[in-house]
């Protein structure tokens, strides 16, 4: 399975001055549960801000310039590329491609599943998730989690 995992604002910002421009208690704990013992592949800035290949994942920077080389990470000039890597390599594991901007653009029509969190706010930012048709998929909403900044868990499986 190969799935789009993000989360965005209401005005479909995810990043602001390469940063999460939000930081919601719990928030992330989906990121963490659907993606341990998996493949996450990320673009070279989405890497740089968390600085070093998440725990108890295999993770794939995509980089034509850069080249990071740590236990469980690799890095490969292109998305395709990444993927044909985890698939022979790393047989058995979910693919989550997690960030950023480029890799949701050229991703979204690969991905299986898109996994969502909807932040109900609007924030100022400078990079977006890109717009899909959702007609092409069937929408779950998994949970609501309510606070300071509510957001939502949905997920959207491509319609076969």
């Amino acid at each position: 399975m190969i799935g789009l995992i993000v989360a965005y604002t209401n005005n479909r910002v995810i990043g602001n001055k390469g940063c999460i421009p939000w930081r919601i208690k719990g928030e992330q704990r989906r990121f963490k549960e659907l993606t341990t013992g998996n493949v996450v592949i990320m673009g070279r800035r989405s890497y740089d801000e968390i600085g070093r290949p998440l725990p108890n994942r295999f993770t794939i920077v995509v980089s034509k310039t850069a080249n990071y080389q740590a236990e469980n990470c690799v890095t490969l000039p292109s998305l395709d590329e990444a993927i044909e890597y985890a698939k022979k390599n790393r047989p058995g594991e979910n693919i989550y491609l997690s960030g950023g901007a480029g890799i949701y653009k050229e991703g979204i029509d690969l991905a299986d599943k898109l996994f969502i969190t909807e932040v109900d706010t609007v924030l100022e930012g400078d990079t977006f998730f890109p717009e899909f048709d959702e007609s092409l998929y069937e929408k779950t909403i998994d949970e609501h989690v309510d606070g300071e900044i509510p957001y939502t868990y949905v997920t959207y499986t491509k319609i076969k």
